[in-house]
Order: C-alpha cells, then structure tokens, then sequence
C-alpha cells in the first residue's frame, strides 16, 4: 500500500472514530479526500495546491504536561509535525518520525491508539497554498529526555493548562482533542 492509499483510509475512517459530531472536523476531513481525489501527489511537498503533512503532539500524561518546539521558522510554540517523505509508509510512520526527530526523544515514543486526533488546515507562503495537517498524539515514556532540534528555537514542557498561553488555537484545540482521549 502507498502513502497516498494510507492516507485516504485513514482519512475515511477518521469520521468513524467518533469525530463525525464535530462538524468542522467532518468538513476537513471532506476536504482532505477532495485535495487527494484531484491530486495524486498530494501528500507531499511539492504540490503546490497543497498537500498532507503529519504531526504529533508529544503527551506525558502522568505529569498532565505537553512538549511543545518554538518553531524556527514561524517564531511559534507548536507540536512536532512536517512533510511527509518518500520513504514514509503510513500518515502514523510520518507523524512519529516527525515527533522522534524534532523532540530529540529517541526510543519508547508511542502514538495514542484510535488513529488521529485532529485535523487543521492552514494557509503556508508560496509557492504552495496549504498544510492538511493530520494530527496524531505520541505518548512519552516516563525516562523521556527531550534534546532540541535543528528546527527549532527551543523545546519545552508545558503543563497542560499553560498551553493556552503560549500557542495558538490549533495547539490548543490538539491539547484538548487529546485530553478528551486519554
């Protein structure tokens, strides 16, 4: 199976995980599937209409906190996440290795069964239009050791209640998404 073939599974069953009530995010995911029924390269980087990129935000639910990465790009506190890439074989296998790569955490990182949290769609600079992001939540193992990436500014733990004071409503929107799952 191909990453894109991956990709529309998980996005035509994401209805059927209990996101379907939220109207918005049963809007998103129609629109995910039509960006990929036009463009069959839609789940990377270069297609220019937009394409599909997969995050994760990094939980230590035993301490009720978050870890967040001060992007070095956008000057923002955001969740790990980017691109897909060639040898990615599932949106999940793509939002992990984001998550290992960008938190420096290099072993016991594990994705939060039921499939993806969210979705966020947001406009980027050109020459492309927009990030489909598909938002996964990686559990971090007690021992976790965070060590910044080339990517980011800075990297740091948040607990769950100061999340609204550093980031946008996306980030804020994912915290709770994933609350409401734990």
């Amino acid at each position: 199976m191909s990453l894109y073939e991956d990709a529309v599974l998980v996005l035509k069953g994401y209805g059927a995980q209990g996101h379907g009530a939220d109207p918005e995010q049963h809007r998103l995911r129609d629109v995910y599937l039509e960006h990929l029924a036009a463009h069959p390269d839609g789940v990377y980087k270069p297609c220019r209409a937009g394409h599909i990129t997969g995050s994760a935000l990094v939980v230590d639910p035993a301490r009720g906190r978050v870890l967040l990465t001060l992007h070095k790009k956008l000057g923002m506190w955001l969740q790990m996440g980017g691109h897909c890439e060639p040898d990615d074989a599932t949106l999940a296998g793509a939002a992990l290795r984001e998550a290992v790569e960008e938190s420096g955490i290099a072993s016991g990182l594990t994705l939060l069964p039921g499939g993806p949290v969210r979705l966020d769609r947001h406009p980027i600079p050109e020459p492309c239009n927009w990030h489909l992001d598909v938002q996964y939540a990686a559990l971090a193992p007690a021992d976790a050791v965070a060590q910044i990436s080339e990517e980011s500014l800075d990297l740091r733990w948040f607990p769950y209640e100061e999340v609204a004071a550093v980031a946008d409503t996306s980030v804020v929107r994912l915290v709770e998404a994933t609350r409401a799952r734990l």
